[in-house]
């Protein structure tokens, strides 16, 4: 079973796995295609997938997710926070009609109230989830606090979320993990590369 790590553990992690030779383009690069796997798993007739990207390392899962997936002959959509909002207010574009959203919004380091284009970008999953799409979140649900599990007005409802190498406080928070649905850990190779041993 994976072990629990707070967010500054988690970046710790992160810090020596590439210290040891686990170069953090690595990491995004396996993380990004685990999750394009368990979404694969989970939506196996998946056409059209829109990713939500935020600016830091969950965006750049999310990228890796739609290179793979475009080259698989999936039809991606990218909206980048900055231009979520502007996009929410043109319908016609905002029904892409996904077949699966990918929550790579804000990571472990979100916490407080999410900013206007932060929640018009949780507004637009929540709308084409209740199209029907299925939503997979990166690490946690966007607009979820890693540590201490606070949920902020407007965070996504994900029928799923993968989180890398370790499991966090939010996961299991009484508020927050509801907004989690199925959970996965997938080893990225941090564990490997830090010299732990598999239980």
């Amino acid at each position: 079973m994976a072990k629990t790590v707070t967010a500054a553990e988690m970046k710790e992690r992160e810090r020596a796995a590439n210290e040891a030779g686990l170069l953090y383009i690595q990491m995004m690069e396996n993380a990004g295609r685990a999750a394009w796997k368990e979404l694969k798993a989970r939506v196996p007739a998946l056409r059209r997938l829109l990713i939500v990207a935020g600016k830091g390392n969950n965006g750049g899962d999310g990228f890796v997710m739609a290179r793979v997936a475009a080259k698989e002959g999936v039809q991606v959509r990218v909206l980048l926070a900055e231009t979520a909002a502007e996009i929410v207010r043109d319908t016609e574009q905002a029904a892409f009609g996904a077949d699966a959203v990918v929550d790579a919004l804000y990571g472990t380091g979100f916490h407080g109230e999410l900013r206007p284009d932060g929640a018009a970008a949780c507004a637009l999953m929540g709308r084409e989830r209740e199209r029907g799409a299925f939503v997979l979140a990166l690490d946690l649900p966007s607009g979820v606090s890693a540590d201490s599990g606070e949920v902020a007005e407007g965070a996504v409802q994900a029928d799923a979320t993968v989180t890398f190498d370790c499991t966090k406080p939010l996961h299991f928070a009484k508020a927050s993990k509801p907004l989690c649905g199925a959970l996965v850990c997938a080893d990225i190779g941090i564990g490997k590369a830090l010299g732990e041993r598999e239980t």
